[in-house]
């Protein structure tokens, strides 16, 4: 089964989504379309033989840690993985020292943590691609897990549907989700509290591109006048990781967000024209702790259950696109 990628991309480091070119982004994607055929198709490979990547882990994590892991030993590399009392990283070794010691074992880092200086600074001193797994700031793969998803219920060309995401409007998968779209041409309404609105800036940065590829970005607080003409549901925790202290605030002002079975038929889009999203996991019952102690739930049941619901597709996607990124920065065309 052939496959290709950019040769532009090898060696190339990914802090966020405005790193890489809007081709560039769907050319990763396309790749992990493929990789992700070859895979169902049986075919192991050994595009990363002897690669090494460290998974650098400040937060804890199911979906990226596990795809991180499988990716590049789907293709004959191997992952090393550290949390933070596994390394000094900033405790008692700063970053750029640190850096440059795993640059000297490794050829590649993903890193999932708190600031957006540290993986910055990984990329910046280590001398080999770095990965931006997520940071408060953005998180960079779980939006080309997100546009794949898409693109598997929408076809490739993405341009002139609508994304509509719920809640938490200023949050690291809101900035990234809104820049995603962007540069796919897609249509994005970010449905937010005037208290929760995504930084001005950013949202000019995404404008822009969106302009370029003939999509719009914009922000309302009525979520019903938002989702209307939707293709795509989006929504996240209402509390995000390092900000618990605000649990109580947060619930009350974003109850009015939650994506139900009202919100749906806002849309107007139902019978294969409207799908939903959530980069999860996702209080949507009372079967976990957090879920029963503080009564979050940012989408009910029935969506979250329903046939349009995607979420398990897009879960699996973090895997392949992650591997898309290895393979394209790493890969090795003579193992084909």
């Amino acid at each position: 089964m052939s496959i290709t990628w950019n040769p532009e991309l090898r060696n190339r480091s990914l802090m966020r989504l405005g790193d890489f070119t809007d081709e560039e982004m769907l050319q990763l994607i396309r790749l992990a379309r493929e990789l992700k055929a070859r895979r169902a198709a049986g075919i192991r490979g050994d595009l990363l033989r002897r690669k090494h990547i460290a998974l650098i882990f400040e937060k804890s994590s199911t979906r990226t840690r596990n795809s991180a892991s499988i990716a590049v030993r789907d293709e004959g590399g191997d992952a090393e993985f550290l949390t933070r009392n596994d390394t000094h990283l900033g405790l008692k070794e700063s970053v750029k020292d640190t850096a440059r010691v795993l640059g000297r074992m490794f050829d590649g880092i993903l890193f999932r943590g708190f600031a957006q200086a540290t993986v910055e600074g990984l990329k910046k001193w280590s001398g080999i691609p770095v990965w931006n797994g997520l940071t408060d700031d953005f998180h960079t793969t779980q939006i080309l897990a997100d546009l794949m998803t898409m693109q598997e219920n929408f076809g490739e060309d993405l341009r002139g549907l609508k994304l509509a995401y719920i809640g938490d409007g200023r949050n690291n998968v809101a900035n990234s989700l809104m820049m995603g779209c962007a540069k796919a041409g897609v249509n994005y309404v970010n449905c937010t509290p005037e208290s929760l609105m995504p930084d001005p800036v950013l949202v000019k940065e995404a404008a822009e591109v969106a302009a370029r590829n003939g999509s719009s970005v914009e922000v309302v607080h009525d979520p019903k006048v938002g989702v209307k003409g939707a293709n795509v549901l989006y929504t996240d925790v209402w509390v995000s990781m390092g900000e618990e202290d605000k649990k109580a605030e947060r619930l009350k002002l974003l109850r009015p967000y939650q994506v139900n079975a009202e919100l749906v038929e806002a849309t107007g889009n139902k019978g294969g024209k409207l799908i939903f999203l959530h980069c999860l996991p996702a209080f949507h019952d009372h079967e976990t702790v957090v879920s029963k102690e503080s009564g979050a739930q940012e989408v009910t049941d029935d969506v979250f259950e329903a046939p349009f619901s995607k979420v398990f597709d897009e879960a699996e996607n973090r895997m392949h696109t992650i591997k898309a990124l290895y393979v394209s920065s790493l890969g090795d065309p003579a193992a084909l």
